[in-house]
């Protein structure tokens, strides 16, 4: 698609009408999101991937019920959750979380101290480990808003809530997992602060 990069809506109205380019230009600006949304799911990359394909799939097939005044991307959300939660049932696992916690990058260009790295790994891996025990509702609340940076707007329309529920859900959930993350021994602020205000 030459000239100016389209809008979303535009693509969306494309893609409608069977204009396959705009789909996979959708599809390329969501395939992150997708991916870690299914993992978020599943627990599993290979599930996950398998997830986020057939997600597509369906919701280039499902883009005819779309809404034209929604927002793309948590509606292709709730179908890629759907798609992988449908894939851990038909697995007769119960899927582990297991997220990809970013490298805590140091600030300027000191480098941290071996004792810091070595707090910061253990601190990363008692977090993960206390996601990883948290119901589904609590993990994708927190993963949606934390961990894929989607807007309280974003977030309620992907798990299919009232926008209102998405904070007192959020604060709960945070409750929970600083519990779990004390009861760990980890007493540092690892969850301060709400880096996707919206």
């Amino acid at each position: 698609m030459e000239g100016r990069p389209l809008e979303e809506a535009e693509l969306v109205d494309r893609a409608k009408r069977g204009d396959a380019e705009a789909y996979e230009v959708l599809v390329r600006r969501h395939q992150q999101v997708a991916a870690r949304t299914a993992y978020l799911v599943t627990g599993n990359a290979p599930e996950a991937e398998d997830a986020v394909q057939e997600a597509f799939v369906k919701a280039y097939y499902a883009l005819g019920r779309f809404r034209g005044d929604a927002s793309f991307r948590p509606w292709l959300l709730a179908i890629v959750a759907n798609e992988a939660r449908n894939r851990r049932k038909s697995a007769a696992r119960r899927a582990r979380l297991a997220l990809r916690v970013a490298e805590s990058r140091p600030s300027g260009d000191a480098a941290p101290s071996p004792e810091a790295a070595v707090l910061g790994s253990e601190e990363r891996g008692m977090l993960v480990q206390a996601l990883n025990q948290m119901r589904e509702p609590d993990r994708m609340v927190i993963g949606y808003r934390y961990l894929l940076g989607l807007s309280e707007r974003e977030t309620a329309a992907a798990l299919g809530i009232p926008p209102g529920t998405v904070k007192s859900r959020l604060a709960r959930s945070l409750a929970r997992l600083r519990d779990a993350l004390s009861r760990a021994g980890v007493t540092r602020g690892v969850l301060e602060g709400d880096p996707t205000d919206g």
